[in-house]
């Protein structure tokens, strides 16, 4: 098989195009639930996850906000509650796993993954992982954090105009990131799988390169080649279910994760329970289906 600019120039606009359409209306409509400050008013649901979590009952705000919206409105809301550097490592560890449900469950489902699981995988292994990070020492984490909420604030409109506007705005400059990014990572497989030797193993490649794409850049990226790859008929059921299992629980490791280490979380916990148990459960459901 030779490589085609055309064929995968094509193959790119098509699986980003599908992206596009699960994530734009989806990312204005959080901006709105934002702006009336919708999500404030299902908080006290949330405030067994904090205590559960050894976190002060004001932190389910941030809870809500990194489950609905993403990582920076619940590090905004997190940042003034002078949390130590466990409780942060506890909710980098937790949100890592668990955010921007509302999106990123809905890649997974043009994935032919369940919602409902995709949900309960992402809330269970959160809510397993974060507790056994209050079990750790406390020599573990570093005592000097950073407390100040400056560097990441929520963005305030003054109107539901100006905020369509900068909504639209922020969307557009995400869809040409994500169809950049997107055709330049299904360029460079449908190079690699050229060469004839990748032939042969061109499976172990789709799969590899996935799950190293979205441990990297995150699940909207990973799924970007995912979906090309799934609507070629490439990779069957099962390898998607563990590919989309590894990713729902370790994605996007060094942004998320730099974020966190701002006020003091511990990377290497943050990254290696999160690698640690997307393999874990990625393999015992590969089994399980298997089985079944």
């Amino acid at each position: 098989m030779s490589f085609s600019f055309k064929k995968s120039f094509k193959t790119a606009l098509r699986s980003s195009w599908v992206i596009l359409k699960l994530i734009v209306p989806i990312y204005i409509l959080a901006d709105i639930l934002f702006y009336y400050d919708l999500l404030r008013h299902i908080t006290f649901i949330f405030k067994p996850f904090a205590v559960f979590l050894g976190l002060p009952q004001e932190a389910a705000l941030s809870i809500v906000s990194g489950l609905f919206l993403n990582l920076y409105a619940a590090i905004a809301f997190a940042a003034p509650l002078g949390l130590g550097a466990k409780e942060w490592t506890i909710l980098a560890v937790f949100l890592g796993i668990a955010h921007a449900l509302l999106v990123e469950t809905e890649i997974m489902k043009r994935l032919g993954i369940s919602r409902l699981y995709s949900i309960i995988l992402r809330l269970s292994v959160g809510l397993c992982v974060g507790f056994l990070v209050t079990l750790m020492p406390n020599e573990w984490f570093s005592s000097s954090v950073t407390t100040s909420s400056e560097t990441l604030t929520p963005v305030h409109y003054d109107s539901l105009k100006a905020l369509i506007l900068n909504a639209s705005y922020e969307a557009l400059s995400l869809s040409i990131k994500i169809i950049a990014l997107v055709s330049l990572l299904i360029f460079v497989l449908d190079v690699i799988k050229a060469h004839p030797w990748m032939q042969k193993h061109s499976q172990n490649v789709n799969s590899g390169f996935s799950i190293l794409v979205g441990v990297i850049l995150g699940i909207t990226y990973g799924a970007g080649i995912l979906i090309a790859e799934y609507e070629k008929g490439i990779l069957k059921k099962r390898e998607v279910l563990f590919i989309g299992t590894y990713l729902m629980i370790a994605h996007a490791m060094i942004e998320d994760t730099l974020l966190f280490v701002i006020f003091g979380a511990n990377p290497w916990l943050i990254v290696g329970m999160r690698l640690v148990f997307a393999t874990l459960m990625a393999t015992l459901i590969a089994k399980y289906y298997r089985r079944a």
